[in-house]
């Protein structure tokens, strides 16, 4: 009925301290662990499941969104760029990219914004109702060590972690997506864009170096002054740029120069770390292997010390615990 209960508006907070630090002057030395009310968060779990439902069935969701919605993973993202990568290769084209980060991006998203969004794309009424009235009125109390405070209002747009962030933010980010992909086109500018929650990837192929760059200015022009219409906050010091090619010999492209933005100059690397991914120029993944099977053997080696032929796990136990723990991080996304 567009309504949420009160009672589903009230948490716990937990302060709790980092540890081994020489001062606690600062609010970054903390974490503060919320603690919801436990049926609130099974409803809010059921509406989010069927809510993803309708965005995907209905295809409300730009083609370039892959994270934060179901079958959509960190493997497939880099799975699609190494695609785009390979692609433009076969047509002896180099690929650039350039990625940026949103910085608290939940927090961001506008409540009135979101809901004219949800009523555009034709979501029921009720539906449209009821996030105005989910995300406001909402009360925590403190509890650090032996203290516990007062009742407090915390007006905050959308809080990181609750169950149906994620597919208001996938709502939020499509419109962004589409405008962002129509200016672009507009701009005769054939970039290929790549979104995973927070994290932006711009795309290009051509053929030099300078055009790459050129184009990817243009581009991050036109994102920046549209994420400021929407609200969002890019923290430029995340911001990167990379190339891919299969060029022989010496490999030093130019660097993109932001200064006209008020920006750094961005150099290239030779590796780049995307979502956990570790590319090289040319997608030989030696040093993606390299730190995964490094990660991989000190897990091994780690798990000596939970057993041995008298005490602590069995055999049998420690299997599993490979199988379940070490296996993973040695095979994390092997299809890149």
């Amino acid at each position: 009925m567009g309504h949420w209960l009160s009672h589903f508006k009230i948490s716990l907070t937990i302060i709790i301290s980092k540890s081994n630090k020489a001062s606690y002057h600062s609010s970054k030395l903390f974490r503060p662990i919320v603690l919801l009310n436990t049926l609130g968060k099974l409803i809010e779990k059921v509406i989010s499941d069927r809510l993803q439902f309708h965005v995907i069935t209905n295809n409300l969701i730009h083609q370039s969104q892959l994270g934060g919605l179901k079958f959509k993973s960190m493997t497939d993202a880099g799975i699609t760029l190494t695609y785009f990568i390979h692609m433009r290769w076969i047509k002896n084209m180099l690929t650039s990219t350039l990625t940026f980060d949103i910085s608290q991006l939940f927090p961001s998203l506008n409540h009135y914004i979101s809901s004219l969004i949800l009523k555009k794309v034709g979501f029921n009424l009720h539906v449209v109702h009821f996030f105005p009235n989910y995300l406001v009125n909402k009360r925590t109390y403190y509890v650090w060590n032996n203290f516990s405070s007062h009742f407090v209002n915390i007006n905050i747009r959308v809080g990181q972690g609750l169950a149906l962030s994620p597919i208001l933010l996938a709502r939020y980010l499509a419109s962004f997506l589409h405008i962002l992909e129509k200016h672009l086109k507009n701009l005769n500018l054939q970039v290929s864009l790549l979104s995973f929650i927070n994290d932006g990837l711009l795309i290009l192929q051509s053929k030099s170096f300078e055009t790459s760059n050129s184009c990817l200015y243009c581009s991050y022009n036109v994102a920046l002054n549209l994420l400021i219409k929407f609200s969002f906050l890019v923290e430029h010091s995340k911001t990167k740029v990379s190339h891919f090619s299969r060029l022989q010999g010496d490999f030093s492209p130019p660097p993109l120069d932001l200064s006209p933005l008020g920006r750094p100059s961005l150099s290239p690397k030779d590796s780049w770390c995307y979502l956990g991914f570790i590319f090289d120029r040319k997608l030989l993944f030696d040093n993606y292997i390299d730190f995964y099977t490094n990660k991989a053997i000190s897990t091994v080696k780690c798990m000596k010390i939970l057993g041995n032929s008298t005490k602590g796990l069995n055999p049998h136990q420690e299997f599993l615990l490979y199988k379940i723990y070490a296996i993973p991080i040695a095979l994390y996304s092997f299809q890149l």
